[in-house]
């Protein structure tokens, strides 16, 4: 049985809002070790990519979502 969309898209609002909060983490500890700006930008961009995309293949795979 489908679930209803609003639903839905209250998931993906949380994985999202789950990758933004990896992704200022990763950002944090990146320039906390002296990195520059522009290296912490795709740290956090590349986190945000992995969680949100490893948050949505969970919850397809457990028919969550």
């Amino acid at each position: 049985m489908d679930k209803p969309a609003p639903h839905r898209v209250l998931l993906v609002i949380i994985a999202v809002l789950l990758g933004i909060i990896i992704a200022l983490i990763a950002a944090i500890l990146t320039t906390h070790n002296g990195a520059t700006l522009a290296t912490a930008i795709t740290t956090g961009g590349v986190a945000f990519a992995g969680t949100v995309s490893l948050a949505l293949l969970i919850m397809k795979t457990l028919h969550i979502l």
